[in-house]
């Protein structure tokens, strides 16, 4: 047997060179290369070291590496070696298989000669190596003539990629004023090529664009600042191109190249600055607490936390009126009202305003100072505003039985404003539904109208209000709260109805009550209570009173033998006193009944015996008697019906409900007498309405209506302000439902007549306006010229009506 090869270049020669001699076998090497047979025993005795009478098993196939170059462009296929069995003598009875990898797809091989063939376009990158399997068959019998055996091909690299950034475009940030020489970011590029083989995958990198600003380190791909104080204020973004080279850089080196955007990150070397040095803002004396009076602001060139600005107030007259705030959004100054203003008190204010930095760097502050002020000018401006009261809240104590018209405080406000107008004084009347109170119009003189009750309302809160006359719109208010002080003005009495019995065979002595009275006055050392028997009843022969001294009584019998025949029910009037100032006491009733009992004192019975009542009555009479009595009822409210309808005053039927009233009267009018009919003076001063003769009265007629000074009490006639005296009357008049009102009313049924301009009503005007004549217009003078004008020139006049 025998082998031989064939590499397809120079190098596979010597790879093949190589693998012989690994087998010792050098001399094969010659006869390889030269392609003359090696005898078989030649070959066996190089292949072992023993006598040649002992053969072993060797190997049939010699390989090594085929190596093949990569992007072959040529039309035929591509040679890739020789595959040659020492058993072929070369008459095709030797078949030659190929498998594995690739085979007849990328690779084929002739059966009969064993040359190897590439016939597909060969990519280091994609596969660097294929292995396949040749086999030797007998062409005849198919038969194996020699063992499988495995190769491998290698495809040789050659420089056809270039580098790649494959993490490309960058993205970097640098802070500004770095110095020369900071890192910003480090690029790799990636070159497909072997790097074991030549220098196609050994890449340099270069700036193409970005200078002066940056650097880049040829081997590392690091960028690097190359420029000193770069300023972002002045250039904020740079676009950096990388080229990076294979070959090592030489001529006809592969390249690529990558995008860098590279930004200067903001630090603190700015200062801030105020654009104006003087503010002029204005505000209301009206402003609410905390409202905004105006906005200052600092620039700074810096961003972000760089550019936080914190504004102070660090001097001026205004510092304790006016406050100053940080809008954390536009890092403006924000200065609001910090107490109420008055302009009547202060019409301008000056503050100092200093905006800083709060966030310095220590490399910078030669670049300072990183702060700055400013002057603010503030205006107050009037306003029209409400009256003021002094105090803002009163607390007023009053006994109840103060009397109506009493002044109980005096309610002071005044106008803030340089005018100083006029105040008018009112009550809330949401606040005094019941109307108890009454203030003054002018001087604010907060006095009692109604009578006060401790025990209806012991508190009341009511609300005055204060109005400028020039202004209504300007109204102020306060708050008043009255305390309704006790005065003993109630007298105790029962707090129920009390109804005791006694037993027939009740002694002499023994409790048959406990009563116990209530009060609703307050007084301030508490209730006293004292019982006794009404005067009427103080010798009453069967009970008596016993008073324990703790608000309660005891109800005792002054003998025994009482009997329901003789007496079966007793009144017993008890008299209750109070400790107060002045004394006061009510009569209370207690209603005792006499009641069979036995002899433990339970009640058996408390009605009157059986015999008491007619026998014969029967339970019909009973009805008929009910009846009678029904129908007397129904009787007497029928007639009581009837007289109140007799009573009613004029009423007008429906068909004389006409739109005017018109009231008919034939006496004749009494002048001057008319007016004294009801004295007003009395309305004016109290006394002479009192005193200095009686009034002037008419003569000839009595008037319909009286004055209602005979309704007022006296001692309110003896009060020496009218505010008090009108009250009290206003106070009577409410009170009285049947009393007329307080002015005199004169009711007329009928027109006049006798009146030179005849009657102005429409009841009795023509139908038709052709009836209707104004020529006597013109007789009545030159008050009634203008009606003539009107009435008298047109042909159809319209009615005045």
């Amino acid at each position: 047997m025998w082998t031989s090869g064939r590499m397809s270049n120079a190098k596979s020669w010597l790879g093949l060179g190589m693998s012989l001699y690994f087998w010792g076998l050098m001399d094969l090497t010659t006869t390889v290369l030269s392609g003359t047979p090696t005898p078989p025993g030649k070959l066996e005795a190089l292949l072992s070291d023993k006598p040649q009478s002992h053969s072993r098993m060797k190997r049939s196939w010699v390989w090594n590496q085929f190596f093949v170059l990569e992007e072959y462009t040529g039309t035929d296929p591509l040679y890739v070696g020789k595959l040659h069995s020492d058993m072929d003598r070369g008459d095709g009875s030797i078949k030659y298989i190929l498998s594995g990898e690739g085979a007849g797809v990328v690779f084929t091989i002739d059966d009969t000669t064993g040359d190897i063939h590439a016939i597909q376009r060969l990519d280091r990158e994609e596969r660097a190596q294929y292995t396949l399997r040749a086999q030797a068959l007998d062409r005849r019998t198919g038969r194996p003539m020699e063992p499988e055996s495995e190769f491998i091909i290698k495809i040789q690299d050659i420089n056809d990629n270039e580098p790649k950034f494959l993490d490309g475009p960058y993205v970097a940030t640098v802070p500004e004023m770095s110095p020369v020489g900071t890192s910003v970011i480090q690029v790799t590029a990636t070159d497909a090529d072997d790097p074991t083989y030549g220098n196609s995958a050994r890449v340099v990198y270069s700036i193409l664009q970005g200078q002066p600003y940056f650097s880049v380190d040829s081997k590392t791909g690091v960028i690097r600042t190359a420029l000193m104080n770069m300023d972002r204020e002045a250039k904020e973004y740079y676009e950096v191109i990388i080229q990076a080279k294979d070959m090592g850089g030489q001529l006809g080196g592969l390249a690529g190249t990558t995008t860098v955007n590279i930004t200067l990150s903001d630090v603190n070397d700015n200062p801030p600055r105020f654009p104006q040095k003087h503010y002029q803002m204005s505000v209301l004396e009206s402003a609410p607490v905390s409202s905004t009076v105006g906005r200052v602001f600092a620039k700074d060139l810096d961003e972000g936390i760089n550019a936080e600005m914190k504004y102070t107030i660090v001097d001026g007259d205004g510092a304790d009126a006016f406050d100053i705030n940080t809008d954390p959004n536009f890092q403006v100054g924000v200065i609001t009202v910090k107490k109420p203003l008055s302009f009547e008190s202060k019409k301008s204010y000056t503050l100092k305003v200093e905006g800083a930095n709060p966030h310095l760097e220590m490399r910078f502050l030669s670049l300072g100072p990183f702060q700055d002020t400013t002057t603010v000018h503030i205006t107050v401006e009037d306003v029209d505003e409400p009256p003021i009261f002094e105090p803002g809240f009163y607390f007023v104590e009053v006994p109840e039985d103060v009397a109506i018209g009493t002044t109980i405080q005096i309610i002071s406000a005044k106008d803030p404003d340089v005018t100083n107008n006029s105040i008018r004084y009112s009550i809330d009347r949401s606040s005094d539904p019941g109307r108890f109170f009454y203030v003054d119009i002018t001087t604010g003189a907060l006095m009692t109208a109604r009578p006060l009750d401790r025990e209806e309302f012991s508190w009341h809160n009511i609300t005055v209000l204060a109005m400028e006359m020039n202004n209504p719109s300007q109204v102020g208010s306060v708050s008043i709260t009255i305390k309704v002080l006790d005065v003993n003005d109630n007298a105790p009495e029962f707090p129920r109805f009390y109804e005791a019995f006694v037993c027939e065979n009740a002694k002499a002595g023994q409790l048959i009550q406990t009563v116990s009275a209530v009060d609703p006055d307050d007084p301030h050392s508490g209730q006293h209570f004292y019982y006794s028997l009404a005067p009427e009843a103080a010798n009453n022969p069967n009970f008596t009173v016993r008073d324990n001294q703790d608000n309660t009584a005891r109800i005792l019998t002054r003998r025994s033998g009482f009997r329901q025949q003789e007496q079966s029910v007793f009144y017993l009037p008890i008299l209750i006193a109070d400790s107060g100032q002045p004394v006061l006491s009510s009569t209370g009733t207690l209603t005792i009944q006499v009641c069979s009992c036995d002899d433990d004192g339970h009640v058996l019975s408390c009605s009157p015996e059986a015999y008491m009542l007619p026998v014969s009555l029967s339970r019909g009479a009973l009805i008929a008697i009910l009846a009678c009595i029904f129908v007397l009822l129904v009787l007497v409210l029928l007639i009581l019906s009837m007289r109140r309808h007799r009573k009613q005053p004029y009423i007008i039927d429906d068909e004389e409900n006409i739109h005017e009233n018109i009231v008919r009267y034939d006496d004749e009018g009494g002048g001057e007498e008319d007016t004294e009919a009801f004295d007003i003076a009395a309305m004016w001063n109290p006394r002479e309405a009192q005193g200095g003769g009686a009034p002037k009265t008419r003569q000839d007629m009595l008037p319909e209506i009286e004055s209602l000074s005979r309704y007022v009490p006296q001692t309110c006639a003896v009060n020496s302000t009218v505010h008090s005296y009108v009250l009290a009357k206003l106070y009577e008049a409410d009170m009285d439902l049947w009393a007329p009102p307080f002015d005199s009313l004169q009711t007329y049924m009928f027109e006049g007549d006798g009146s030179v301009a005849g009657s102005l009503s429409s009841l009795q005007s023509a139908t038709s306006d052709s009836e209707q004549s104004f020529d006597f217009l013109t007789d009545w003078g030159p008050r009634f010229r203008k009606l003539a004008e009107l009435y008298g020139a047109s042909e159809g006049p319209a009615s005045l009506w």
